[in-house]
């Protein structure tokens, strides 16, 4: 089923662009089907907010023809932003407590840049915590993306990440580990994900936590885990919501930052880059050298001669990982079962669901 469209945010008109099924809320007020709320806690800086919007609304779009999908965005006023950024939360986010009052079914939480390396030490480190505690108590589940993930397992878990001699960057093959999990169902034993980050949990940390690893690389470790209970909390350490371009677009980034003097020139992303994209940008790095040597103006990124050439091998994976948790969320939240895979939940504090609350 499609999402709903219930406000003007441009990401909706972009997404019916690619073919995306996006209903006017008006429509969507005459079917009788069940909905599903989900929030978008978009905690990514201003380049980056409105492509992870479409990101994560088009693998929810894309996902479990079930049920009506109403998108929520919210943010944390403690994150630096500038004024078109600003002007654009104003107009088609929510706020925290709009929607604490309203309640969700289920929740994503972003990564986010950061301003040193402790997460404890970052601006919106306690209201961050603050929507994790609430999601706990009200949310039926919580899908945690790389930083999220970093920012739980240290909260909640006493699990700090470790950072890496070298930037996990690129796309690595993963296999799924526990195939009885209904996260995983139908999803090829071994796939694809984007990694961009320089810190990490293993598998030990997990495990010493007492979740569930579903899937991971030999490479970079752990993709994929969930709470002790199996729903609660979703764990992503890679980015199956990536664009193909979007490492592309980090690597061009990179560039830039090398270009000012702000860095060494970047490796180029593993398992991403065909050769004659290599050659390309080799060949751009000289003339950059050439052009600021004769002080003339740098050359153009040859992003345009790459893009078409980058093959997108994880989104359908990162589809179905989607669809099967939109699935588990709506059979939680519209029956009073739980599921086989969740015979440990405490009775007393069972998954939550979407209600008022104002707590």
């Amino acid at each position: 089923m499609p999402i709903v469209a219930h406000n003007a945010l441009p990401s909706y008109a972009r997404l019916r662009e690619e073919g995306v099924t996006v209903l006017a809320g008006d429509k969507a007020a005459q079917q009788d089907i069940r909905e599903l709320h989900i929030g978008l806690l978009n905690m990514m800086p201003d380049a980056a907010l409105e492509a992870t919007e479409r990101q994560f609304f088009r693998l929810v779009g894309e996902s479990n023809p079930i049920a009506q999908f109403y998108l929520h965005p919210f943010t944390l006023d403690e994150l630096p932003r500038g004024e078109k950024a600003r002007a654009h939360i104003a107009r088609y986010y929510e706020s925290f407590d709009a929607i604490r009052e309203q309640g969700l079914d289920a929740l994503i939480i972003t990564g986010a840049n950061l301003v040193g390396p402790d997460l404890v030490d970052q601006p919106f480190w306690r209201p961050l915590i603050r929507v994790i505690d609430w999601a706990y108590e009200s949310v039926t589940s919580t899908l945690c993306s790389c930083l999220a993930t970093h920012a739980v397992m240290q909260f909640r878990y006493g699990q700090t990440r470790v950072r890496q001699p070298e930037k996990i960057w690129g796309v690595f093959s993963h296999r799924v580990v526990d195939k009885g999990h209904p996260l995983v169902s139908d999803v090829n034993t071994r796939f694809d994900v984007p990694h961009s980050r320089w810190n990490d949990v293993s598998h030990a940390q997990f495990e010493a936590a007492g979740l569930n690893v579903l899937a991971e690389s030999e490479e970079v470790g752990v993709h994929l885990a969930t709470s002790e209970d199996g729903l609660r909390f979703v764990f992503l350490q890679g980015h199956p919501e990536y664009d193909t371009v979007s490492l592309l677009k980090e690597f061009k980034r990179e560039v830039g930052h090398w270009a000012e003097g702000q860095r060494d020139y970047p490796p180029f992303p593993e398992n991403y880059l065909q050769q004659r994209e290599k050659a390309l940008f080799s060949e751009h790095r000289l003339l950059l050298m050439e052009a600021r040597e004769q002080g003339m103006d740098p050359p153009e990124f040859p992003e345009a001669l790459a893009s078409d050439r980058l093959d997108n091998t994880w989104h359908d994976t990162g589809e179905a990982l989607i669809g099967n948790w939109m699935g588990c969320v709506y059979q939680v939240t519209n029956s009073d079962r739980r599921l086989p895979f969740m015979a440990g939940v405490d009775p007393k504090n069972p998954l939550g669901r979407r209600v008022k609350s104002g707590g």
